[in-house]
């Protein structure tokens, strides 16, 4: 390996380390915000922030594709999934420990595999039901009782990771056929605004500057998250970027426990190694199964 790809691989697993944190920064303010107030409050106005960093990020690359985007049909299925998987993840948050949520997300990249072939017509890969199949074995840790223990926060929780992983399936659509990286933050966060703004003047609640400071924070920390693992993934083949963005459990874990006061219990770990083990098998499999190239002589 020379010395220049390494130099790539060590940024591009840097910048994994620097998204995980701004995700699960992210995720602990939609909690702490979910304490206090509503959710059409954290979404307009955060939303109202990312629309403008995305139309200064589309003026400053003007020759680019900016914000319009081709494939209308399937930007509007993934406004509608972004919107429901918003909503769902915020209750989640406010229902649920922290670190349990976390389970659910890493639900997504194993159901986007699992549902790639019907949904996109990729070649099926059996690998990844058996996957999926692992990780919902692990979110029975978190209902020791069953299914009977579940309560509205796994449910709102199961919610999000569906819808979560159809709009990253249409985003994949979208990416198929075009290069909208900014169309593809822009428009949903665009709906995600519109709607909750129906909702706002029912549940609008004063905010101080400071909490202000944190819908602020939530919106940059989002936007740039997003920025920095395309960037990422530039540099990383995805079957090595994947597994490394299982860094957001310890992240969750630590500011569980310094911010809400939150431990996470032995079913927790146990739906976490499951959960990530199940990852790990999937992206080793695809990795294991991509045709070898072999040089010329």
């Amino acid at each position: 390996m020379t010395r220049l790809a390494l130099s790539g691989a060590t940024l591009g697993a840097a910048l994994i380390l620097v998204y995980t944190g701004m995700m699960a920064a992210a995720d602990g303010i939609t909690k702490f915000i979910a304490g206090g107030y509503a959710a059409p409050q954290l979404f307009v106005l955060s939303s109202a922030l990312v629309l403008l960093l995305s139309l200064a990020g589309a003026r400053a690359d003007a020759k680019g594709p900016g914000l319009r985007v081709r494939s209308k049909k399937a930007m509007a299925i993934r406004a509608v999934l972004t919107v429901i998987a918003s909503l769902a993840f915020f209750q989640a948050f406010r229902l649920l420990p922290f670190a349990d949520v976390f389970l659910f997300i890493g639900l997504i990249p194993l159901i986007a595999a699992a549902l790639s072939g019907p949904v996109l017509g990729e070649t099926p890969r059996p690998a990844a039901w058996a996957a999926l199949g692992l990780g919902v074995g692990g979110i029975l840790f978190l209902m020791p009782g069953g299914l009977s223990g579940a309560q509205a926060g796994h449910a709102w929780a199961l919610l999000a990771a569906v819808s979560g992983c159809g709009s990253m399936l249409a985003a994949r659509a979208i990416a198929k056929v075009e290069r909208a990286p900014l169309a593809q933050v822009f428009w949903p966060n665009a709906a995600l605004m519109v709607v909750m703004a129906l909702a706002l003047p029912f549940v609008w609640k004063p905010m101080s500057l400071t909490d202000l400071g944190w819908v602020g924070a939530y919106a940059v920390a989002l936007f740039a998250a997003r920025y920095v693992v395309a960037e990422a993934l530039r540099l990383l083949p995805a079957y090595v970027a994947t597994p490394l963005m299982n860094l957001q459990f310890v992240w969750m874990v630590v500011i569980g426990f310094l911010v809400f006061g939150e431990v996470p219990t032995l079913g927790t770990w146990a739906g976490v190694m499951l959960v990530v083990g199940s990852g790990f098998w999937l992206v080793l499999e695809e990795h294991m199964s991509r045709p070898r190239v072999i040089p010329a002589e």
